[in-house]
Formats: structure tokens, sequence, C-alpha cells
């Protein structure tokens, strides 16, 4: 009996969950101050970018199904604040030269360390999974508008 009662106690608990929603509108964006608007980036490195790092480090978050579904999307949101607070590509014209640069090499850093995209979202995400060329087509643009050689 009382394995039941905790069964339903969770089950409801996760129900309440389920009333405290996160936001998922999106901030308005200026287009000409978007990352991919200005970096001259190819085609085949836009792809790159957009499908590996714009879900967090941007205004154009797709959300998937399963980020409506509390606790969850509490986690989902929290990596989305907290992406868009450290590089939000849609508001890069707005960033300082020097701040940029500092962008640029850090974006270098942690994917040539396997750091981003995280784990986590890769799990969810296959397509944002990098291949070791996409590594170093990444590793290398961001390389080269810090005004480095390849």
């Amino acid at each position: 009996m009382q394995r039941k009662q905790i069964i339903w106690g969770l089950v409801g608990l996760f129900l309440l969950f389920q009333v405290f929603r996160i936001e998922t509108s999106l901030p308005a964006s200026d287009p000409a101050q978007d990352f991919l608007s200005v970096s001259g980036a190819d085609a085949n490195t836009a792809s790159i970018i957009q499908k590996a790092c714009y879900d967090c480090h941007s205004n154009q978050t797709e959300y998937p199904w399963y980020s409506h579904i509390a606790p969850l999307s509490w986690w989902i949101q929290n990596h989305i604040i907290e992406g868009r607070e450290h590089l939000n590509f849609s508001t890069w014209g707005g960033y300082s030269q020097e701040d940029q640069q500092k962008i640029k090499e850090e974006c270098r850093e942690v994917i040539q360390k396997g750091e981003m995209p995280m784990a986590s979202f890769t799990w969810a995400h296959p397509e944002a999974r990098l291949s070791d060329e996409q590594k170093a087509a990444l590793v290398g643009f961001f390389g080269i508008m810090n005004g480095e050689s390849e």
C-alpha cells in the first residue's frame, strides 16, 4: 500500500511540475547584427555553426518537443540562458572588437578540446556532433577570423 502511495505521489508531483512552463518565445534580433551575416562564413561553415551552436548561443533556438516537459525543460532553459549570456551569435555586431577577438579564440579552444558542443546536447541532437573534419574547419575558420594563418 505504501509503495502505491509513493508512486501516486511522484506522479502527482510530476504533473504539478508541468504547470511551471519555461519561456520559449524568442528575443527580437537584428539580422544585420547576426554572426553569420557579418562573419563571411561560407555556406558549409555557416551550416556547421548553426547546427552545433545556434540552439544555445543565439536567439534562434529551436525547442524540441521534450523541452516542454518539466523538470527537463528547466534544465534545458538554464543551458540556453547560460549559453546566451556567455555568447550570443544573434547580437555579435554589438560586441566590441576586443570581445569578438576573445570570443573567437575561445571558440577555437573549446572546439579543439571537444568541450563544445556539449555532450548533453549532442546526445539529443546527433546532427550537432562534429566530425574531426568539421572541427578542423571551425578551428581554421575562427583562426582566420582572428588574423591567423591556416
